[in-house]
């Protein structure tokens, strides 16, 4: 391993001794990239904005790490696939569309490689493996793709069942995989990379390249002063969606050309410079509509805070807060359940990912709009209050280092039990949830409650403000505040609760929604539901920036690249968590 650095790029390729055609370069990169590290020698200056708001529960008070106004802007060169140019909200961006009709180029994207090292059987792995082997067999490639795994893992039987198996071999232990391979996908739980990376990377071969769905890596490294080793290339594809959906989309777009989840791609370190065309190849591999540029720690901080916020904690916790009001003030608990959970991940979801969320407000009566303007006025700030927490947790690394405490929780240690995650789903609230879907007739959407679209409105800006602020390019704003929610998660919601959304999910996502769905749900309940009560004012420059914000003409030129089928999943899927299957919730 290379000798440890505290010094860090925003995942600018280090320099190759041979010249590249094909490499990641940032373009008006206008801010300062502030490692873990750096973080923690940040004094807190608590600052007020000029336009703080009236008439709301909570002003925003912006803290910590100065607030970054320019979006990232990201360019970059490939020798296969054709980079597109596109401007969101007047902000150039570069993407490569998919498609299986460019199947074709990916052994040429693929240059050099001939194994493919999947390492990891849980919410990626599965999904990866089989669109990356599925993908390679079209294209009439020879390039292996074969599935490390731990010695005595149950999941050996599911990889064999998908058709990977020890006699041909495309099966094995973890590090005979990872010393095999020229490209090596690191798809295992992040806290277990972060106890592992060491003897990972003592099993690489030189000049090979690391592929990571995931910054999380980076960030535990930069928390401990640490960097990757200098002699392999760091790339990461990152899907902009659970697992499941990743496999599920793919294989309903068999028919046509092609369908998937939008993916990130970043390149962090390029040894040889092959590893651009590395990352667009593996992303069409994958069969993601469209594959935009970020960098390995802006996607862990988006990532890591989108899931933790409106992706999965905060919608859970906002639809338990108000689940709770609705009951409370007599509302049948039936009703209650379709006027918060179902319309959430129906009728809004669906009129998000289509037309975007002005044709939500649009939609309504003028009664149904006032009503949603009182709920957005009142929780947007409390929204934010929580989701700034969040980033800032997950920037300064304490997310990161909770994540990995978390995971060895899961064991006895220290002469005290093991904790591994509890249910999520046996509440009173769940139960209703399997009535009303038991009777709930075949493409039912739900209702449309103007006073949930409100609030779960006003959580979605609220996190692309926080995420606009720190400076993300809006593709990436987009997929992890909008199109992920209602594309690829909420469905999951939709078809059998809470519990089969985030627990189809990533060690971190799972164990994130669980600790921030209380805050919302708690800040929800005591802030912005009495100020309603107390009859505060609606915030009309809240409204008002809302309706003529920027983004949503973004939004409109993102729902243009959307996934070419919506996602189904029905109640036989075979293609989640063995643990979910034939469950009623």
């Amino acid at each position: 391993m290379a000798a440890a650095t505290s010094s860090f790029s925003p995942a600018i390729p280090a320099p190759s001794s041979t010249p590249s055609k094909t490499h990641l370069t940032p373009k008006s990169l206008r801010f300062v990239s502030v490692s873990c590290v750096s973080t923690r020698s940040l004094k807190a200056q608590a600052t007020r904005p000029d336009n703080a708001a009236t008439g709301s529960a909570l002003g925003a008070r912006m803290v910590s790490v100065p607030a970054i106004k320019s979006p990232t802007s990201l360019d970059f060169e490939t020798s296969v696939f054709k980079k597109e140019k596109i401007n969101l909200a007047g902000h150039e961006e570069y993407i490569v569309r998919g498609g299986r009709d460019l199947f074709h180029l990916l052994p040429d994207a693929f240059k050099g490689i001939k194994q493919i090292g999947v390492i990891g059987w849980g919410s990626q792995g599965p999904a990866q493996a089989q669109n990356l082997r599925d993908s390679l067999a079209e294209a009439k490639s020879d390039i292996v793709v074969k599935i490390g795994l731990r010695k005595g893992s149950r999941s050996f039987a599911e990889a064999r069942a998908a058709g990977f198996t020890e006699e041909s071999g495309t099966l094995g232990d973890i590090y005979d995989t990872v010393a095999g391979s020229d490209l090596v996908m690191l798809l295992i739980s992040d806290s277990a990379q972060a106890d592992n990376y060491e003897k990972i990377f003592s099993h690489m071969k030189p000049k090979s390249i690391l592929g990571l769905s995931h910054g999380f890596l980076l960030g535990h490294l930069q928390s401990i002063g640490l960097d990757f080793p200098k002699n392999i290339s760091v790339i990461a594809v990152c899907p902009k969606g659970m697992g499941p959906s990743v496999r599920r989309l793919y294989v309903q777009g068999k028919e046509i050309n092609g369908a998937g989840i939008n993916s990130s791609f970043a390149v962090h370190q390029d040894v040889d410079g092959r590893a651009t065309d590395v990352a667009l190849g593996w992303s069409v591999a994958l069969g993601s509509p469209f594959t935009f540029a970020t960098t390995l720690e802006q996607e862990y901080k988006s990532d890591i805070f989108g899931e933790r916020g409106i992706l999965l904690g905060a919608v859970h916790g906002i639809v338990e807060s108000l689940f709770r009001r609705y009951t409370e003030n007599g509302m049948n608990e039936d009703l209650a359940y379709k006027n918060t959970v179902e319309c959430i991940t129906g009728i809004i979801s669906r009129t998000i990912s289509t037309k975007g969320m002005l044709a939500v407000y649009n939609s309504l009566s003028e009664e149904g709009k006032k009503e949603f303007e009182a709920a957005y006025s009142a929780s947007y700030y409390p929204c934010m209050d929580i989701l700034y927490e969040c980033y800032e947790d997950v920037a300064s690394c304490s997310e990161i280092r909770s994540v990995v405490l978390a995971g060895r929780r899961f064991y006895e240690k220290e002469g005290l039990p093991a904790f591994p995650m509890g249910k999520i789903d046996q509440t009173r609230m769940w139960k209703v949830g399997e009535r009303v879907r038991s009777t709930r007739p075949a493409g039912d959407l739900g209702p449309l409650y103007p006073f949930t679209a409100g609030v779960y409105v006003a959580l979605m800006m609220a996190q692309i403000e926080i995420l606009r602020k720190k400076g993300h390019s809006y593709s990436e704003i987009i997929n992890e505040s909008v199109i992920e929610s209602v594309d690829s998660l909420n469905p999951f919601m939709h078809a059998r609760g809470v519990s089969f959304m985030v627990d189809n999910c990533s060690t971190t996502a799972r164990l994130g929604s669980r600790k921030w769905a209380p805050r919302f749900d708690y800040i929800l309940t005591q802030q912005a539901l009495v100020a309603v009560d107390n009859g505060t004012p609606i915030n009309r420059d809240l409204i008002s920036n809302f309706l003529s914000d920027p983004v949503h003409g973004a939004i409109e030129v993102c729902a243009q690249l959307r996934p070419t089928v919506d996602i189904s999943v029905p109640p036989d899927a075979d293609f989640v968590r063995p643990e979910l299957r034939n469950s009623s919730n």
